[in-house]
């Protein structure tokens, strides 16, 4: 019997599927779920299995989908420089300092995270500072945003013709053009065996969390195609976790978007294709001025330029999407599908299931428009459980008002929108379970979801998001992608504060969840599997 082929009978727990809210056991065959049902009725395939396994009252679910991540970028914070919790600019310097140390022989150093809105100086790091807590040496340091950047002079020196391009400052932080040719300088100039050692790190630390699947969210102005391409043939030797890759490039003709398809490996020409920038950045392409800034950001993408790049891809047969988080910026992906669809038609349109990543900022009208052209919301709540509040970031840059507006994930439920979330990591790290929390418990009570939505977001929601109905759900036939979790309690949460939680109604036939509430222990991974190959096994 080959490998693919083993057949594995898991028992004694609680299987989290809508084929029977009481199931108890799982049978594997190979890379497919075979049966789910009873502890009595699993006795029947005790004596035909190479394995059982004994869960001990464990929690079985979907593998999660992660379903906006920068791998290389991740495991680069994981292995190396992560100032993601650095207090004051000058704990970020002297991280540096110690990084540049330890890491002799990296021809760049690469760091993640800085967020100069949490540190007492208020200000970036200078490039005179980064140029000495480096010692010289070219440094790219992304903003926790990944939407500007802090370099040395040794890495600007390397890019031609740097001072002429959009964004670009003599010694503050580098944005737009000028930010995207560094990181372009940055990661290429990454040795083979930094990048693997990044990868591997981020793709072990997804598995460790029971992540079965990423959707790699890369571009010409992101890491380039070498890093895409190491990424992917990297995924194919290992057992797993998926990785799906997205090319943000835009294309006006199907003969491009089938290049992408063809010479990339690439699922879609979607992901951080840019219609705008990011909040924190000042760059996100707004309606009306910031709050703390007079300008409106930056709109990289129009709607004739969106409705180009769906209508190539559509003609092409592949998924198309786009970077929006401004309202502006959401505003112009919604005329640019209602171009699109007049080109190509309405339901060829729809069924490519084009989406939009982060889609932060939405009117009414912009989240009709999500539904109408069956555009997909790539969304992260951690974003809003970072940012969000009447005194984060958010507020700081939109008031109040347009705080409270923000990543509406019960109206675009309502109106029939599909949600796939994510983590969009480095920029949050890689946590499905908080990720689940963070929508259930939005910091703006209308625009919570249940538990169980949220996480039907992060599992099936992520696979729907690449166009496969038949996964991310435990049913016979699916893919057998799941995770094995530490489990008390299993209860229904609902958004409603009045009925927030109560344990699961036996004549409901409604599967729980482990219990979410803020502050309560998320659960342990203890075992993650893809395709019927185990990849993480707790220790």
């Amino acid at each position: 019997m080959t490998e693919t082929a083993r057949t594995v009978l898991l028992r004694g727990g609680e299987i989290h599927t809508p084929a029977d809210p009481f199931a108890t056991a799982m049978v594997v065959t190979g890379d497919s779920v075979a049966w789910v049902g009873s502890e009595g009725a699993a006795d029947s395939f005790a004596d035909g299995v190479d394995e059982v396994v004994h869960l001990e009252g464990a929690l079985v679910t979907p593998a999660f989908t992660d379903a906006h991540v920068h791998t290389t970028a991740t495991g680069l914070a994981l292995t190396g420089l992560d100032l993601t919790d650095a207090d004051s600019l000058a704990e970020a310097l002297a991280r540096i300092r110690s990084h540049a140390a330890a890491r002799p022989a990296d021809t760049v150093l690469i760091g993640h995270g800085w967020d100069e809105t949490r540190w007492p100086e208020q200000r970036p790091p200078s490039r005179a500072e980064l140029d000495e807590a480096a010692g010289g040496r070219p440094l790219y340091l992304s903003r926790i945003d990944v939407h500007s950047a802090a370099v040395s002079t040794a890495l600007t020196a390397a890019v031609a013709g740097l001072a002429g391009l959009p964004g670009h400052h003599p010694a503050l932080p580098l944005a737009r053009e000028a930010h995207h040719a560094v990181r372009t300088a940055a990661y290429n100039t990454l040795g083979p065996a930094q990048r693997e050692e990044a990868q591997r790190a981020s793709l072990a630390r997804a598995a460790e969390l029971g992540i079965g699947s990423v959707h790699e969210c890369a571009g010409p102005d992101i890491t380039g195609e070498a890093d895409f391409l190491g990424l992917l043939a990297l995924a194919a030797e290992l057992p797993g976790p998926r990785v799906v890759g997205y090319w943000g490039e835009a294309v006006t003709s199907a003969k491009d978007a089938e290049r992408i398809r063809r010479d990339l490996g690439a699922h879609g020409a979607a992901g951080d294709l840019c219609a705008d920038g990011s909040l924190g950045s000042h760059t996100a392409h707004l309606r009306e001025p910031y709050a703390d800034a007079a300008h409106r950001g930056n709109g990289y993408l129009d709607a004739e330029e969106i409705a180009a790049h769906l209508a190539a891809c559509t003609e092409a047969g592949i998924q198309g999407g786009f970077h929006a988080i401004g309202d502006a910026a959401n505003e112009a992906v919604v005329a640019g599908a209602a171009l699109a669809a007049q080109r190509v038609g309405l339901e060829r349109l729809r069924a490519l299931r084009h989406r939009v990543e982060h889609a932060e900022m939405l009117t009414p009208a912009a989240v009709e428009g999500f539904a109408r052209y069956a555009l997909t919301a790539s969304v992260q709540p951690a974003f809003d459980a970072l940012w969000g509040g009447g005194e984060g970031m958010y507020a700081e840059r939109l008031g109040g008002a347009r705080t409270a507006a923000l990543n509406p994930y019960a109206a675009l439920l309502r109106a029939g929108v599909p949600l796939a979330l994510g983590s969009d990591a480095p920029v949050t790290p890689l946590d499905p379970w908080g990720g689940v929390r963070a929508a259930a418990f939005h910091r703006t009570p209308e625009h919570r979801v249940s538990v169980r939505a949220a996480f039907t977001a992060h599992t099936r929601g992520g696979w729907r998001a690449m166009g496969r109905d038949d996964a991310g759900v435990l049913v016979p036939g699916a893919p057998a992608d799941y995770a094995v979790w530490t489990a008390g309690e299993l209860v229904v949460q609902v958004p409603d504060e009045r009925v927030a939680n109560w344990s699961t109604d036996p004549r409901s036939g409604t599967p729980g969840l482990p219990e979410l509430t803020p502050g309560s222990p998320l659960p342990r991974c203890l075992r993650t599997v893809v395709a019927g190959r185990t990849v993480y096994l707790a220790g």
